[in-house]
């Protein structure tokens, strides 16, 4: 079975925010969002972006826990903290340059998007990727990604595949809108 990856197509978000909604009924989140939609332009345009963790392949979250809570899947994909060892010093909330991960103060927990490891692991899009209706999320192979960036001629320096302060890849792949060229990197 070809590996498959989050593939997300900025220019699609209409802000409608169902990935939102989907995020909170995935297994094992108590209803908690583990991605966002960010305004881009607040009081300028109607522009949105989703964002979530990126699953990098050597994740600064994993890194800077002293206790070892982050785990990484086989998949790729970077779990959220485990409770039983995460000690709440929230280390990899500020290790993250994406600002992805979040602490629960009531719970004395990390959690992020785990990229729906209970479905993905059997191959099945996670919950944003399921419920989005302008396409905006996506689970595809890695053959599909590359005849989407063929079929809208892009370049490589218009993909996220890499982050040059991370010295690494990651595991989701984003194709930037011209809107947004500029701003690579910021996530």
């Amino acid at each position: 079975m070809e590996k498959k990856r989050l593939y997300i197509e900025l220019e699609n978000c209409i802000g409608c925010r169902a990935c939102l909604a989907a995020c909170t009924q995935c297994g094992g989140h108590e209803e908690k969002n583990r991605n966002y939609v960010y305004d881009v332009n607040p009081l300028v345009n109607r522009q949105t972006m989703p964002l979530m963790c990126l699953h990098c392949v050597d994740p600064a979250c994993a890194r800077s826990c002293p206790a070892q809570a982050i785990q990484i899947h086989e998949t790729g994909a970077v779990l959220s903290a485990l409770v039983e060892k995460c000690i709440g010093c929230q280390n990899c909330t500020i290790a993250c340059p994406y600002g992805i991960p979040k602490f629960d103060e009531e719970e004395n927990l990390m959690y992020k998007c785990d990229l729906c490891i209970d479905r993905t692991k059997d191959d099945i899009p996670p919950m944003c990727a399921s419920v989005c209706p302008s396409n905006t999320l996506q689970w595809l192979s890695e053959e599909e990604i590359e005849q989407k960036q063929q079929q809208h001629d892009l370049g490589n320096d218009k993909w996220v595949t890499s982050m040059p302060f991370l010295e690494g890849e990651t595991n989701v792949r984003v194709n930037l809108p011209g809107i947004l060229q500029g701003t690579t990197k910021l996530f």
